[in-house]
Parts: structure tokens; sequence; C-alpha cells
């Protein structure tokens, strides 16, 4: 009977667990180093402003996508119905910068992670490259 018991209770655990996985995806915790900005960061060196949006969440994504659709390099490598993943690759040498944008509805913000995948330093491209999209989508949201 114990047995019988055990299966059942790991299949009721498997569903609050997914729910931890996806909740996990939308802090956008950024490392010690130098190298990443984040509107969840939990220090003041990697804290960046969300994105507020007034416009529906398909119109906020359609934008977005087009303001990274002009950057050189970018290629959109995951989309969700509330998540874009973009991987954008330097010039001279091709490191890769991932970026994550969460759609929050519920606050009508955009937050965001823009982080190099490898390195220490950046020299400021991911805050620069975040603040120049800020500019280009203020009006548009």
């Amino acid at each position: 009977m114990l047995l019988c018991l055990i299966p059942s209770a790991a299949l009721s655990l498997a569903g609050p667990g997914e729910e931890l996985i996806v909740s996990e995806r939308h802090r956008f915790s950024c490392p010690e180093s130098p190298n990443c900005v984040s509107t969840m960061a939990a220090t003041e060196s990697h804290a960046i402003a969300p994105y507020p949006y007034q416009t529906s969440l398909e119109e906020a994504k359609a934008v977005l996508k087009q303001v990274f659709g002009q950057f050189p390099r970018t290629e959109l490598s995951r989309e969700e119905e509330d998540y874009l993943q973009y991987e954008i690759k330097s010039f001279l040498f091709g490191f890769v910068d991932d970026v994550e944008l969460w759609f929050d509805e519920a606050t009508k913000a955009i937050h965001f992670r823009s982080a190099a995948r490898s390195g220490y330093y950046d020299f400021g491209v991911n805050r620069k490259r975040m603040e120049h999209v800020r500019q280009m989508v203020e009006s548009k949201l």
C-alpha cells in the first residue's frame, strides 16, 4: 500500500515544481561581475529601471522585436507569450551577450536582463544598449 502512495505523491509535486522553474526564470539576477544589468538586480551597480508600456502585450512585443531587429548581429533565440530572448554578438571578437525580456502584464512593465555570456568587464555595453533601447521605445509603448 505504501508503494502506491509514493508515485502519486511524486506526481502531485510535479505541478508546483514546474511553476517554480518558470518563476525562477523571471528573477533575472546578475552575477557579481560588472558585465550585467537587470531590472530585478539585488545590487545598485547592476540595477536598471524596467520599460513601462501602455499598449497591449502583443503590441509591446512587436515594438521590442522591431527595435532589436535593427541591431546588427542580433538573433531572436527564444519567444514565448510573455518572453523574448536575444543573442547579440560583438563586432570585433564575436562575444555573445544575452538579452532576456519579460512582459509583466499585471504591472505593465517590461523587465529585462542584459549580460555578457563570458568575460568579466563589458565596459558598460549592456547598460548603454538597454538605455538606447529605452530611448527607441519610450514614445511607442
